[in-house]
C-alpha cells in the first residue's frame, strides 16, 4: 500500500513552488546544510518572517497553512533544522544554540538582515537562542507553544503529567499506537476519524535519523539555574490554550521570565499544542494581527527616535 504521507510530499512542495516559495540547499560550513524554503524573488519592500518548527515534523509539514497565508505580506523563510527534512551536519554538536547559529549563517547568506521570528516548540527554544545572539537580527519574536529553556523541573513535571519516562518516548514513538498516543495529547481532540494508516504512513516517514534526533533530545534538558537573558526585542506569546504539554501556566511563568503582561498573549480557543495545524484559520487571524502591531509598533518606534 502507498504511504499516504509520501503523497503528499510531493504536493506540498509543488504547492509551495506555485506559491513562489522554493526549497535551497545552503552550505553553513564544510560538512553541515540547511534547507531553507523561501520566497523565489524576495521582495526589499516586504517584511521577513521566519518560522521555526516543531520536533516531530519538518518546516513544510508544520508551516503549510502559516506560508500559504503570509506570503503574499511577507519574504517568508522556513528552514529546517538540523536532521529534520533536507537538512544535516557531521558535526556532533547538538545544542539548540548550534542550531541557531546555523540558521543564523543561512539567513546571512540568503540576503536576510532582519526579521519577526515565530517559533513552535522546539523552535519557540531556538528562537529564544536567535534572539539572545543575534538581536540585530531578530527584530521581535512570536513563541508559540514553548519554553525559554527545557529545564530538568519543566521536564519532570510535564512527563509525569503525560505519563512517560523521557521526552524521547514521547517524542519518538516507535509504534502505531505510540504515535496515536502523542497526537493525542498533542492535540485538543484527535478526530476520531483518522484512519491507522494515516499514523502507520506517519511512523514510517517522520522518525528518520533517531539517534541524533535522540541526542537533541538529551541535549535540550538544562539545569534550572540559568541567567535569564535581557531581550531587546518584542515578544508575544501565541498560545493554544488547552495545551497539555506546555500548559497555561508554564506560559504565565514564561511571561514572568521575559517581563510580559497578560495582553502579550494571546489563547487559542479549542486548541492545543498543535494550535497552527488544528485551528490554523484562527492561528493565522492572531498571527497576523500580531504581525500588524509589530509593524505598527516598529513604524512608531522609528518615529520617535527620529
Amino acid at each position: 500500500m502507498v504511504n499516504v504521507i509520501s503523497l503528499l510530499k510531493p504536493l506540498q512542495q509543488a504547492a509551495m513552488r506555485l506559491a513562489g516559495v522554493r526549497p535551497r540547499l545552503v552550505q553553513i560550513e564544510p560538512s553541515t546544510v540547511m534547507n531553507f524554503w523561501g520566497p523565489t524573488d524576495p521582495n526589499p519592500d516586504k517584511p521577513t518572517v521566519l518560522l521555526l518548527h516543531g520536533f516531530q515534523a519538518n518546516a513544510i509539514f508544520t508551516w503549510q497553512f502559516q506560508i500559504m497565508s503570509l506570503r503574499s505580506n511577507y519574504n517568508v523563510y522556513a528552514p529546517d533544522f538540523l536532521f529534520f527534512g533536507d537538512s544535516y551536519t557531521d558535526s556532533e554538536e547538538r545544542t539548540t544554540d548550534f542550531q541557531a547559529h546555523c540558521v543564523a549563517k543561512g539567513l546571512r547568506k540568503l540576503g536576510v538582515e532582519k526579521c519577526v521570528v515565530v517559533g513552535f516548540s522546539y523552535g519557540g527554544m531556538v528562537g529564544f537562542k536567535l534572539a539572545e545572539f543575534y538581536p540585530q537580527l531578530v527584530e521581535s519574536f512570536v513563541v508559540n507553544n514553548s519554553v525559554m529553556r527545557l529545564t530538568e523541573s519543566i521536564t519532570a513535571d510535564c512527563l509525569k503529567r503525560m505519563g512517560f519516562d523521557n521526552w524521547e518516548d514521547f517524542l519518538l514513538p516507535r509504534t502505531v499506537e505510540a504515535v496515536k498516543v502523542t497526537m493525542d495529547i498533542a492535540s485538543h481532540k484527535l478526530p476520531n476519524w483518522i484512519p491507522n494508516f494515516f499514523f502507520k504512513d506517519f511512523l514510517e516517514m517522520m522518525f528518520d535519523n533517531r539517534i541524533e534526533k535522540a541526542q537533541l533530545l538529551k541535549a535540550l534538558v538544562t539545569s534550572d539555574e540559568f541567567t535569564i537573558p535581557k531581550f531587546p526585542q518584542r515578544i508575544h506569546l501565541l498560545w493554544g490554550e488547552n495545551d497539555k504539554i506546555f500548559t497555561l501556566d508554564i506560559a504565565q511563568n514564561l511571561m514572568r521570565q521575559v517581563g510580559l503582561d497578560a495582553t502579550r498573549m494571546k489563547r487559542i480557543e479549542k486548541a492545543g499544542h498543535l494550535a497552527l495545524l488544528e485551528r490554523p484559520c484562527s492561528y493565522n487571524h492572531h498571527l497576523h494581527k500580531i504581525m500588524k502591531f509589530l509593524q505598527d509598533s516598529k513604524a512608531t518606534d522609528s518615529e520617535m527616535i527620529h
